[in-house]
This record gives structure tokens, sequence and C-alpha cells, in this order.
């Protein structure tokens, strides 16, 4: 039996894409509950969430139940991914190499690595609006690389900090959260709360969309976060601590949002309206939503670090990333998305939210196929070693059933997008839906299933890898 390590564990992680051997694992799966839980208490959920009513025009109870039907369904697809972890070992990036073989998961890896760029520039934007708001005498810039530093260091520290710092935000911001709750709903500013807005079905499967698709976008690294695990824990404990943990912290935030935009007068900004809205502990609200965003930064900074580190260690596999080449790579990237954000702050997070959705397209095919992959075809059971050979060993170069059924499940969304870059014709017949995502998953599940145990060959590779998950 596999189990956690009983010497203190260090505060710096030493790990960085490497298999996590037993000795070195630890931890609860409650605490997978607290990071997805207090992570998603944080401005951008809540900004994302006031779409609903901002956008797409549905009242307080239609709303929210689109945000509550659209966490239920995605918060599913990121719990499963999250179950991997401890089987595993390993970060959620590199063990595409066991589905689309070592330079077949490139494509993935790097598309992975700029969303999560993308959540930190745009979240460190927020942090410095935050810092201002909080201060009027410190400008946005210098309040952008505050927040940046503050989670670069969170992000260097790693795993166990991060861990750490999202338990003792569950607490704090969860009691914030409803204490801003209980603010809004006894100083509703507007006669319309309750009214502005009304049911569309466009509008209605809009909000699902969102709400889904931010549980979606976890996926790519959810794992990196219960990979540190011992191997012997029950992949229904980490689902159902992480599924709880995500829906209900994403769900709060979301409706906070809106709550917060209907309580206000039509037009607000969201944080503006969020301030406006709990008056007299408005100035709380935003400093606890200051350091949930510099908090829960770390985690994009951190993956995407892992994300590049997987992308050179491809092609350099003698090179053995240390706790160093993470602290630097952190840095060079801090400072790059530093630059970019004070440069653009004014229209940035609309930019982002632009990208997401581009990016989301290519995203959700991986996750049927890497699903799919790991509990019905492999039910578990990888050669780790296989996975870090340059040759991709078992499990080749590229594995052509999974890129056909990547790229179909690409070109199968296409009428159903709806992006700054391309609006679909189906999307467009339901005034601007995006459904995309669930035509993805529907299609490219059982099309790589089908696939894969069409392929002699790779079947001939899964039956002689009845490999334990180790080294």
């Amino acid at each position: 039996m596999v189990t956690a390590a009983t010497t203190p564990t260090p505060l710096i992680e030493k790990h960085t894409i490497g298999y996590v051997p037993p000795e070195d694992r630890h931890g609860k799966t409650r605490d997978l509950f607290t990071l997805w839980f207090g992570g998603n208490i944080a401005p951008l959920p809540i900004v994302t969430g006031a779409l609903g009513v901002q956008m797409f025009h549905l009242n307080l109870v239609w709303g929210i139940v689109a945000i509550l039907v659209g966490h239920l369904v995605g918060g599913v697809l990121m719990a499963l991914h999250s179950a991997q972890g401890p089987q595993m070992g390993i970060p959620q990036m590199i063990q595409s190499r066991a589905q689309f073989g070592s330079l077949g998961a490139l494509l993935v890896v790097l598309i992975a690595g700029i969303m999560y760029i993308g959540f930190f520039a745009s979240n460190i934007v927020l942090a410095g609006k935050s810092l201002h708001g909080v201060v009027d005498s410190v400008p946005v810039p210098v309040g952008i690389v505050i927040g940046a530093l503050g989670s670069g260091i969170i992000g260097i520290i790693g795993y166990r900090f991060i861990h750490v710092l999202n338990r003792i935000g569950t607490w704090v911001l969860g009691a914030g959260i409803v204490l801003g709750f209980g603010y809004i709903f006894t100083h509703v500013q507007t006669a319309d709360f309750l009214t502005r807005g009304s049911f569309n079905i466009s509008g209605w499967l809009a909000t699902v969309s969102l709400a889904a698709l931010w549980q979606i976008a976890f996926a790519p690294y959810v794992s990196d976060y219960s990979r540190y695990l011992p191997a012997n824990v029950p992949v229904a404990a980490t689902f159902w601590t992480t599924y709880l943990g995500t829906v209900f912290g994403s769900s709060l935030s979301f409706i906070f949002g809106a709550v917060a935009v209907l309580a206000t007068p039509v037009g607000m900004d969201t944080m503006d309206a969020v301030k406006l809205a709990t008056g007299s502990i408005g100035p709380l609200m935003l400093v606890l939503f200051l350091l949930s965003v510099i908090s829960h930064n770390a985690l994009n900074l951190y993956g995407a670090v892992l994300s590049l580190i997987t992308l050179v260690q491809t092609f350099a596999y003698r090179w053995i990333p240390t706790a160093k080449s993470r602290a630097i790579l952190s840095i060079i990237l801090l400072a790059a998305c530093c630059f970019a954000a004070v440069g653009a702050s004014a229209n940035f997070i609309g930019h982002f939210v632009d990208m997401v959705l581009v990016l989301l397209v290519v995203l959700v095919p991986w996750t049927a196929i890497n699903l799919i992959d790991f509990y019905a075809i492999h039910k578990g059971q990888y050669d780790i070693n296989s996975i870090f050979k340059v040759d991709g060993g078992i499990y080749g170069r590229y594995n052509p059933q999974a890129l056909l059924a990547y790229a179909i499940g690409i070109v199968v969304q296409i009428p159903f997008m709806n992006t700054p870059l391309y609006v679909g014709p189906i999307s467009e017949h339901i005034n601007g839906a995006d459904l995309s995502w669930l035509v993805g998953l529907i299609i490219t599940s059982p099309l790589y299933y089908w696939l894969a145990n069409r392929d002699t060959a790779y079947k001939r590779r899964l039956s002689t890898g009845k490999l334990a998950n180790n080294l």
C-alpha cells in the first residue's frame, strides 16, 4: 500500500513536472475542497457571473438557475480531471503525452500555457484596480506590479503554500461573501432588482455555457493540485471534494456578481457595483477580493510555468528541471505579464475573455479525449517511464487516433461557435448562444473511444502496458 510521507514536508516545493514518489506524498482530500472553494471567491468569477444579467439580460431567478446548471455540469468534467492526480503523480499537461504522443501533445500544452498566462495577466489587472479602489493614492499600474509580485512569491514557493493559503481563504472569504450578500439584500438601491431582465432562451443558454466553460477552463491544471496526495486515496473522495468546492465557490461568486449589478443602477462596472452595493463594508470586500486574486492567481503562474517546462523538456529530454528552474521561469513570465498588463490595462479583461472563448474551442476536445482515455480505456494504468521518454515509449511520438478525434472535435464545434473571431450559423440562429463546448464533448468522446478500440497496435500497447502507476 502506498502511503504519504511521515517526515515533515518542506514549504518550498522541490518537484516540477517529474513523478512525485510515495515518500513525498502528503495532504488530505479535504484540502481540495478548500483550494477550489476559496480560489473561486474572487473578482474574475464575480465579473463573469454578472454577464448573465448585464449582457444576456436575464432576470435574477433565471440568471441564478443558468449559473447553477452550468457549474453543476462543467464541474463534473473538472473534478474527473482532479481525480487523476493521485493516480498519476504527475502534472496534467505532461500526462497528455499518453494520449497524443510526446510530440502530438505539444499543441495542447502550448494552448494551455497561453491560457494560463492570459488568466494571470487579467487577474493582476483586477488586483491593480482593486488596490487602487482601496487606496486611491496607489495608481493602477503600481497595483498591477504589487499584485503580480504577491502571486509570484506564492507560485514560486509552490504546491503546499498554495493549499495552506486557500484553507485560510475558505473561511475568511466564505464569511466575507456571506456578509456581502446579507448587506446587499438589506440595502437594495434599485426598484427593479427582481424584475430587471427576463427569461430568453439564447441568454439562458449563453449563461449556462459561461458557467460550464469556467469549470472546463480549470481542466488542464486541476490535477496538478491533487498529484501530491497518496496514490491510494479513493477516486470518489478526490472527485467529490473537488466538485463540491469548485461548484459551491464559483456559483457563489457568479451569483454575487449578478446580485450586485441588479442592486445598483444600470450600466455600472461590475466591481464598482460591488463597492456601491456593499456600502459601508465595501472597502472590506475589496480588500478580501484583492487578497483572493493575489492568492488564486499564483495557480495561473504555477500552471503556466509547468506548461513551459513541459514544452522545453519535450526536446531537452536530458534536462532535469528543479525548483530553481521553476523560480527563474516564474520571474520571467511575471515580468512579461506585468509589462503587457500595464500597457493594456484599460481594456485588458475584455480582450482576455475573448481569447479564452477562442482557446476553449480547442481545449474541449482535449478534455473529452483525456477523460475517455483515462477512465474508459487505460482505467488509470499508465507507464510513467514512457511518458518521459523522448520517443514517447509505448505511446510513441504521435497517436493518430487521438489527433484525428481532436481535429474532428474542433471542426464540429465551428457552426455552434460564438467568438470574437467567428460566429457560426447555428449560434447566430439562436441569437448568439455558444453551444460549441457541448457539441465538442458529445462528438469527441464516443469518436475517440471507437477509434482507440479499432486500432490493433494501440490495443497491443495497452495489453503489454498493464503497468503499475509508479516508477
